[in-house]
């Protein structure tokens, strides 16, 4: 069995170009499913955020429109409720990523807020990648990938083939020209190899240890991929 760290947004808004906050946090199906995952595989999830903060489910990922309808809403719900770890999550500052075989983080617009900038998160991610261990990022959960930076002022994704929530995405989801950034234009200036899917699509990309899914629809497959780098 191994122990999964899932590193998740503390916020519950995302302040926007105008300075109205946009209520957010993190996006329900991209904790459930991959939880899911790992604990029917017999791998214990511990979830932590910045400062140990409960997270707050983005309150729009549990409605029946992205959720396939009424009796998915409902289990969404049930599943959320279920997770212990989201109602009392460890402190990020005190994870020790030795005790860890994988990473993942997951989205919602909460790490725009936090996680972007969040230099515990930062240097964890520098340690995983340095170290190869299995990585999973999905949807805006690559905002992270923003405050990781070596001692050398590089950032530690450089060149490494990623994805994450496009532009056009954004766009359709109404927010991109309210963003005071847009994730996928801050990915390609970090220096990564961004490359975009079909928007909406399940679109994952296997670059080494590193497992980047682009939306909500991608984060059972990151799973998948995470269970088999851990076999």
């Amino acid at each position: 069995m191994s122990k999964i760290l899932f590193v998740v947004s503390g916020v519950d808004h995302w302040e926007l170009a105008d300075g109205t906050m946009h209520p957010t946090g993190y996006w329900a199906e991209e904790v459930v499913v991959p939880h899911e995952t790992f604990t029917s595989a017999g791998h214990d999830v511990v979830i932590a955020t910045p400062g140990g903060a409960v997270p707050q489910v983005d309150q729009r990922s549990l409605l029946p429109e992205f959720t396939g309808g009424q009796e998915g809403a409902a289990r969404m719900v049930k599943a959320v409720e279920g997770i212990e770890g989201l109602h009392k999550p460890i402190r990020l500052e005190d994870v020790n990523l030795d005790e860890y075989q994988a990473v993942y983080y997951p989205g919602g617009h909460g790490p725009m807020e936090d996680l972007a900038v969040d230099q515990n998160s930062g240097q964890l991610l520098v340690t995983a990648m340095q170290g190869a261990k299995p990585l999973g990022i999905v949807c805006h959960g690559p905002a992270a990938m923003l405050a990781a930076v070596r001692a050398d002022g590089a950032n530690v994704f450089a060149g490494r083939r990623v994805t994450g929530f496009t532009n056009e995405e954004e766009a359709q989801a109404g927010l991109a020209d309210k963003a005071k950034w847009l994730l996928q234009d801050r990915l390609v200036e970090i220096g990564t190899q961004f490359q975009e899917g079909e928007a909406w699509a399940p679109h994952v990309i296997v670059d080494g240890n590193l497992v980047t899914g682009q939306n909500p629809a991608s984060s059972a497959q990151v799973a998948t991929e995470l269970l088999r780098k851990l076999a």
